[in-house]
């Protein structure tokens, strides 16, 4: 073989060697940009679709084929063979998507609770397009609720359920037991879920402001913001998620630049594309959403004073007889635990908890430190009550 070809050869190798470091880097990163839904590792959990109108759907998880489950930490539990006799009910929020429930196959809550034997249905609230702007707050707990509830005891052949609503999935499971028709609610575990808006800290503050504004000009000329046109206040889905992001801009900027750190490592890359699959896609609120934000919870505030954020009801807090576990974040600040934990003293229920942990809005739903702080005591909690 001629010295000169073998030099050459060496040569090449020696700059494949020296440059793998940065084509793995840009593989990753043309990965993130080009094909994140590839990357994305999350809603690997089967699951039913029982009800679709086209926007909302229920879905039903059935039960696991594993023996057992890992968890992040690395434990790994088994799979209950005798299913909890209560079914279990997920209300999510609007504006997200249903990523966060089953987000990494293991750090997955609907895993999780089918694993510890709960019979799993999950309100899916879909993607309102500009045609739903019709759609308010009473909209999901006041006309949707009892209805997919009905599919949910047709389907479990059981009367009694529990009800887990993360933030406006919790408002919306609040407010459906006190408008007082179904006494058949056992449990409420509300995370994350905000009665006092004016006692939400920073944001708080904020709220306060612009109720004196609003009831200045609603007094003066009589304008509230329902007289403004509902189409006109639609917010879309990639609004949602700027102002997500905007409540913690130095942690969202701390993950980019992670990401670009770590574009050699393809799990990393994996792991940001799967966060990213639900941060980077929000769903929008229907303009009629909006309207009963700023009136009912900013401005007049009316869950803080145990009223239900509707017209013509006579719904109240002091409904709520069911059991309630009431979680929530200590470094929440969209609702921080002061503004959730108001609605202790406007319900009845006998049997109340209330805890914080450690986490945000999104953390204390799905993250590792939910999973070692919280599932575990959401799903003991509930089966002492089974």
């Amino acid at each position: 073989m001629p010295v000169q070809f073998m030099l050459t050869n060496t040569l090449q190798q020696a700059v494949y060697k020296r440059t793998r470091p940065w084509r793995q880097r840009l593989d990753n990163g043309r990965a993130r940009l080009f094909d994140a839904q590839q990357l994305s590792q999350a809603e690997q959990t089967p699951y039913q679709t029982l009800f679709d109108d086209g926007l909302v759907k229920l879905r039903y998880y059935p039960p696991l084929k594993e023996s057992a489950i890992p968890l992040a930490d690395g434990t790994v539990i088994p799979v209950s063979q005798a299913p909890q006799r209560t079914p279990l009910v997920l209300v999510a929020p609007l504006a997200v998507n249903m990523l966060i429930y089953d987000l990494f196959p293991q750090r997955s809550l609907v895993r999780y609770l089918r694993a510890r034997g709960f019979e799993l249905y999950m309100v899916d609230w879909g993607r309102p397009g500009k045609h739903h702007n019709h759609l308010h707050l009473s909209s999901y707990f006041a006309d949707y609720l009892p209805k997919l509830l009905v599919h949910v005891r047709q389907h479990s052949g059981e009367q009694k359920l529990s009800l887990h609503g993360w933030s406006f999935g919790g408002l919306f499971s609040l407010c459906y037991a006190a408008l007082g028709k179904d006494p058949d609610i056992s449990n409420l575990v509300l995370v994350g879920a905000p009665t006092d808006y004016h006692r939400n800290g920073s944001l708080g503050s904020q709220y306060r402001a612009l109720s004196r504004r609003a009831k200045w000009i609603r007094s003066r000329t009589g304008l509230r913001i329902h007289n403004v046109p509902s189409n006109l206040l639609r917010s879309p889905g990639w609004v949602n998620s700027l102002a997500f992001k905007f409540t913690n801009p130095i942690g969202s900027l701390q993950g980019y630049w992670s990401l670009i750190k770590n574009l050699h490592d393809r799990e990393f890359v994996a792991s940001h594309a799967t966060n990213g699959a639900f941060l980077d896609d929000m769903v929008a609120y229907p303009g009629g959403v909006i309207q009963d934000i700023v009136h009912y919870l900013w401005t007049d505030n009316v869950v803080a004073h145990g009223q239900l954020p509707m017209e013509g009801t006579d719904g109240h807090l002091d409904r709520v007889t069911a059991n309630v576990l009431n979680i929530t974040g200590a470094n929440d600040p969209i609702v921080t635990p002061e503004c959730s934990q108001a609605m202790k003293p406007l319900i009845r229920s006998k049997d109340k908890t209330f805890l914080t942990i450690d986490g945000g809005h999104m953390g204390i739903l799905g993250s590792a430190a939910a999973q070692k702080q919280s599932w575990g005591r959401i799903a003991d909690w509930l089966i002492e009550r089974d």
